[in-house]
């Protein structure tokens, strides 16, 4: 696809922006570096119409409406000395209206066009509301489930991240035409915050640094990302909103990043709660040194910047330096010769193309994790509907963390999706579970109540609250009496079947291997019903698989599969490994893994060769036959392992995989390319290197599956 920040029509915007930067007064340069409008924090609706005529706005946060941003874009236009559009930017994460999964739901599909087609219309309706820019997407390795914020990312894996990072840049700004500036987050590291504490220290060498955190920011960048969010978090000491080393020399150095960089909300401020900055000045000189173009949001720059261009510690090529790329933005999204939007473009809200989307997009996202044969239900005559988020106190929570303007009373909930695909099954909602607390007594009338049925389905999870900004837990249970529910329904003999709905991996054990089937639906957005039913009654076949690996209890946190081997790996075999002695060694799902309705198998595995050069290609070539009674789709993964090189490597790293539909009964020939180059590590001089030597290789279901396995050799 075009990168968007390489073509003509960037080139053009450029020489426009730098024409009328030459026309700015230093206020109205400091001006476009300055973002104002709602805090995510308070619900206090702010214009700070006394800043337009001098021109000290440049953009607009959590602003949104056609009807609200014309006139605002109206009033400042008129009010300017020099008319210059603001731009309106909002955290259009996993949707606008209509809802779609959220972004670790998305990764699940192992599907990156699925993400990029979610996005695009999430940008379209996002745009037809006056929006021009999306703090999203989120592309941070998280691999503590603790942090809540993994909701919004795409998993643990640096190689599966970054082609979703890719997607979703593509997706935002519609393969080039910008329909909505894609603002990749958090830059850097912000994932690998000590404990999963939000906002906290990230402490990690700079060979895991480049290799692990950086990769999703640099396939965003070649994708065309056209800005970057600073994160909250510091980095080795320095936090990212003042470090060079990041915003400069890697970001625009390394990566040659052509666009702006915005700090994250108060995040310039916060430097002095770091204990790096003294004041807020010297929290604005340290933060726009290293690389910070635009504040979110306030006057710190306006207020700070003209003093110390006076002291001499700042030079007005550095204003200029910033105030450019924003000024070429907007000039490419159109925003000058078009700064208004039709407010009959909101007629797109809701509308069946994009319900049809999110509804296919939370079929391909659940993952089904047990199925004692129970499913896909067949000739079911009565269903017992219970737990926390049943109608219709569901209805929000389904559409997870992050879901911006979503209208809950438009969520399909799992009843309504149920009655219509199974109109002459009885389905007695039970009410009275929740998320908290329950009496013994209360649990016990609900599993009653239940028992007349042929099949319970129990929907339990999490708040939609409960992960995101600032969601970061301590423990990972069932929050509540959910899991004592789940347990007394089963004890009725009635087949469960357990929908999980979560921001996040949950700790599942100890219902694992007591219910008839466990189906985690993450959060499906608007569609979520029909989406559910269809997987429930086998009109569609389940097809997620894990992108984060879930615990066994939380004591095993951080677990992931692509740790580095030890010099006493876990083997089980005696007492002096590197593993806890009480609990398993292996978590409760590998990364990689997802059952399904079919079976598949994989034959005639073969290499193209046992040996490639450093800068060759191995092709691994394989049959997917679908073997069982039901069309499905099977996810087949390419791992690999570095046996000896000259740092530590992980036990087992993604390096490919491919997502085929097949017909019951169909085969097809699969083919997966491997370059020497992703098999590339950052060396101690902080360079991407492919050393010769030994390698396995795997085809695998998921990160535990070893059955397929070979050698190969760099040369």
């Amino acid at each position: 696809m075009d990168n968007i920040m390489n073509s003509p029509a960037y080139k053009a915007a450029r020489e426009k922006a730098q024409e009328l930067l030459k026309k700015l007064t230093l206020t109205e340069k400091i001006g476009q570096l300055s973002q104002f409008g709602n805090s995510i924090y308070s619900s206090e609706e702010k214009i700070y119409e006394d800043h337009f005529r001098e021109g000290k706005v440049g953009s607009f946060l959590t602003l949104r409406g056609a009807e609200k941003t014309n006139k605002i874009q109206s009033d400042l236009l008129e009010m300017q000395r020099t008319p210059i559009p603001a731009i309106f930017a909002d955290d259009v994460i996993h949707g606008y209206r209509t809802t779609f999964p959220t972004p670790i739901a998305q990764s699940c599909s192992w599907d990156p066009e699925l993400t990029e087609r979610c996005d695009a219309a999430a940008a379209k309706e996002a745009y037809a509301a006056g929006l021009k820019w999306t703090f999203g997407p989120m592309v941070d390795i998280a691999r503590d489930p603790r942090w809540g914020r993994i909701m919004e990312g795409f998993g643990e894996d640096t190689y599966l991240c970054s082609q979703f990072a890719a997607a979703a840049v593509r997706g935002f700004q519609d393969n080039g035409k910008t329909p909505l500036l894609a603002c990749m987050k958090h830059y850097a590291a912000y994932g690998a915050c000590v404990g999963g504490r939000d906002y906290n220290t990230a402490d990690v060498s700079l060979e895991t640094l480049h290799e692990v955190y950086l990769p999703p920011f640099k396939a965003g960048i070649d994708a065309g990302a056209a800005t970057v969010m600073s994160a909250f978090n510091d980095v080795n000491g320095v936090p990212a909103t003042a470090n060079h080393y990041l915003l400069t020399d890697v970001l625009r150095g390394q990566f040659g990043f052509k666009g702006f960089v915005v700090s994250d909300a108060g995040a310039v401020g916060e430097l002095i709660a770091h204990g790096f900055a003294a004041d807020p000045k010297d929290a604005v000189c340290k933060a726009f040194s290293a690389g910070v173009d635009m504040i979110m949001a306030g006057d710190m720059f306006n207020d700070n910047i003209p003093a110390l261009l006076e002291e001499g510690k700042l030079k007005m090529e550095d204003i200029d330096r910033s105030v450019l790329p924003i000024l070429t933005l907007k000039y490419l999204t159109g925003l000058f010769e078009e700064p208004y939007v039709d407010p009959d473009g909101e007629k797109i809200f809701f509308c069946e193309e994009h319900l049809a989307l999110a509804r296919e997009a939370g079929t391909q996202c659940a993952v089904l994790l047990e199925n004692n044969g129970i499913l896909p239900l067949k000739n079911v005559k009565s269903i017992a509907l219970t737990g926390p988020l049943t109608h219709p106190c569901g209805q929000a929570h389904l559409l997870g963390g992050w879901c911006g303007i979503a209208d809950p009373s438009r969520t399909v909930t799992i009843e309504d999706g149920l009655r219509a695909a199974i109109p002459d099954a009885n389905i007695n909602v039970i009410p009275g579970a929740t998320f908290v607390h329950m009496d013994k007594e209360d649990i016990d009338a609900i599993a009653s109540d239940a028992a007349g049925s042929d099949v319970i389905i129990a929907v339990v999870g999490e708040e939609n609250g409960m992960a995101g900004e600032a969601g970061s837990k301590a423990d990972l249970d069932l929050c509540g009496s959910q899991e004592d529910l789940i347990l007394a329904l089963c004890d009725t003999g009635r087949p469960v079947i357990c929908l999980v709905s979560a921001g996040r991996p949950l700790v599942l054990s100890k219902i694992k291997d007591k219910v008839a089937a466990l189906l985690n639906i993450w959060q499906p957005g608007t569609e979520a019903g029909n989406a559910v039913a269809d997987l429930l009654t086998g009109k569609v076949n389940p097809s997620g698989h894990l992108t984060t690996t879930f615990p066994y209890t939380v004591g095993q946190v951080p677990i992931y599969y692509n740790h580095p081997s030890t010099g006493r790996p876990a083997s089980g075999r005696w007492r002096f490994e590197s593993k806890y002695m009480d609990c398993p060694i292996e978590p409760l799902y590998p990364f990689g893994y997802g059952l399904s309705y079919t079976s598949f198998e994989y034959s005639e595995i073969s290499l193209s060769s046992d040996s490639i050069a450093a800068d060759g290609e191995l092709k691994v070539s394989l049959t997917v036959t679908n073997t069982g009674d039901q069309d499905g789709a099977a996810v087949v993964q390419l791992y690999v392992r570095d046996l000896v090189a000259s740092r530590v490597r992980p036990v087992k790293e993604l390096k490919g995989f491919k997502k085929v539909f097949l017909e019951k009964g169909a085969s097809t020939r699969v083919v997966i390319s491997l370059p020497a180059a992703n098999l590339a590590f950052v060396n101690s001089d902080l360079e991407w290197v492919v050393e010769p030597g030994q390698f396995k290789l795997w085809i695998a279901d998921n990160s535990a599956d070893e059955r397929f396995e070979f050698d190969f050799e760099v040369t």
